[in-house]
């Protein structure tokens, strides 16, 4: 009987387990446990193999330089005896108790990463700009004296050469165009010094614009890279370098994972020339643009805002042949959209010089395409004068920018619009704003302090050369031009202005 009762007792328990379990796995609790094929993994693995095998191509740099110590101030003195004394005759040494112009040598530490087999190595600029002398020292511990190849300051790469016995592990290209925000990315470098050091991130961002060159268009990453990275490779899971790890952005000088590299699709083709001709050799479009805003969008009949404006043509330069005009906007270039302004310098940099190619643009509100032939932009800029269309292909016009105007007798105002007085420019005009005798157009006399013209930084002196790229050269021209925009319901005015050196710019200003 005992037993009995206990085998019921046994089978009830049983079964209220059994009930349990049922209602567990359909109620989806703690017993509910998905299948194995639905768990995805949550990032690679391991890379202890990928690593292993991209090491050895992975080098540190570090770097000499001469400099003379100007300081005259006097050497601490310690007392004799002192534990410290050791310190500071090694620290002062050859001071003489009064300082020098004895020349000392500071180092520093960088990153590199082999390319070819016979020795070229690939690094940033900034990590062996200046130095007098430089090493390589490979991740079996042997060290080579590196001479420099060639450096591109535009966009911080350097090529490096050493003469190895033997042929050195190598790393391929990959294709950073191809590379997707969230991918899986790995930097091998020698964060202070630590050499042969490995982080694993994401891509955080693509074509991150910080202002370090006109050329800028990082991958950002949060894989970590501190000083000491500068010049190291940054991975695809294939093992191939699609980024040169060259900047981070940090309070405290670590990171606090938000880093900058250089793209191959950049980079690639800059290592190749200066493996070629020691220097680099760009495109060149000669042209000066600005920013398509909003407003001036409005103002050309545009459907959308994109692409690049052109505010001056280089005289002598690839297009000084009417085949693209001030007022046209560049939104394809060979092939490639040209969604803003800064996307043109790049794209045309990139291409080779004396290559012919299709520039599609924006031409009075109808798309046309012109063929130019590209010219060479180092060319350029040796034969530009600095103070007449100096800005070129790489830079765009300041809409804000306010030249000096001095102190001037005010010319005689004959008409007001749009907040400024205006003028016909005739010699005495150009005489008290010194206007140069090329700028064709209609003066600025003054300009009303709250008005939508000073907002834009239009000053007395400026030149009203085209409003709407209708041509004006007289001040009943400005006057009556404006009037048409205002019954059109128009609320901007697209104007080109040139300042007293010539430089033109446009700006849109507000009707009211």
């Amino acid at each position: 009987m005992p037993n009995m009762a206990l085998k019921t007792r046994s089978s009830a328990a049983h079964a209220a387990l059994a009930l349990a379990v049922t209602f567990s796995l359909v109620a989806g609790g703690p017993l509910a446990v998905p299948a194995a094929a639905e768990v995805k993994p949550s990032g690679p693995e391991s890379v202890a193999d990928l690593a292993e095998s991209l090491l050895d191509a992975v080098v540190n740099i570090s770097t000499s330089q001469n400099v003379k110590d100007e300081d005259k101030g006097p050497v601490p003195q310690v007392p004799e005896g002192s534990p410290f004394q050791d310190f500071f005759d090694e620290f002062f040494k050859g001071e003489g108790g009064e300082g020098s112009n004895q020349p000392q040598t500071v180092n520093s530490l960088g990153s590199g990463f082999v390319i070819d087999p016979s020795g070229f190595i690939a690094t940033n600029n900034h990590v062996i700009e200046g130095a007098d002398d430089i090493e390589v020292n490979f991740a079996n511990g042997s060290k080579l004296k590196a001479k420099l190849v060639g450096t591109d300051p535009k966009t911080d790469l350097a090529l490096l050469k050493v003469e190895p016995k033997t042929p050195l592990k190598a790393v391929p290209f990959g294709d950073s165009r191809i590379m997707r925000i969230g991918d899986w990315v790995m930097a091998i470098g020698n964060p202070f010094g630590l050499g042969g050091s490995v982080t694993v991130g994401i891509i955080s961002a693509r074509g991150r614009n910080i202002n370090a060159g006109p050329y800028d268009n990082f991958i950002q990453t949060d894989a970590a890279i501190n000083r000491g990275n500068s010049g190291g490779p940054l991975f695809n899971m294939k093992g191939e370098v699609i980024g040169i790890n060259t900047a981070i952005i940090s309070p405290s000088g670590g990171s606090i994972g938000i880093g900058f590299s250089v793209p191959t699709e950049l980079a690639q083709n800059i290592f190749t020339q200066l493996r070629e001709f020691g220097e680099t050799r760009r495109g060149w479009l000669g042209v000066r643009i600005q920013p398509v805003t909003d407003d001036i969008a409005e103002s050309l009949g545009m459907t959308e805002t994109k692409g690049a404006l052109v505010a001056g043509i280089i005289k002598g330069g690839p297009v000084d042949n009417g085949s693209i005009q001030t007022g046209d906007v560049i939104i394809r270039f060979d092939g490639k959209d040209v969604h803003e302004m800064r996307d043109l310098p790049r794209v045309v940099a990139e291409s080779p010089v004396g290559k012919a190619v299709d520039v599609v643009l924006l031409r009075n509100g109808k798309e046309t395409t012109v063929k130019v032939t590209l010219g060479r932009l180092e060319d350029g800029e040796d034969t530009t004068d600095a103070g007449e269309d100096a800005t070129q292909d790489e830079g765009a016009t300041d809409e804000g920018a306010t030249p000096e105007t001095g102190e001037q007798a005010e010319p005689k105002k004959t008409e007001t619009v749009l907040g400024m007085g205006i003028g016909d420019l005739d010699q005495d005009a150009r005489k008290t704003f010194d206007i140069v005798e090329s700028v064709k157009g209609v003066v600025i006399t003054e300009v009303a302090p709250d008005s939508a013209a000073a907002e834009r930084g239009i000053v007395p002196g400026d030149v009203i050369v085209e409003i709407g790229q209708e041509t004006v050269t007289t001040a009943e021209e400005v006057k009556s031009r404006v009037a048409k925009l205002k019954s059109e319901d128009r609320r901007n005015a697209l104007m080109m202005i040139a300042n007293r050196s010539g430089a033109l710019r446009y700006v849109t200003v507000r009707i009211d």
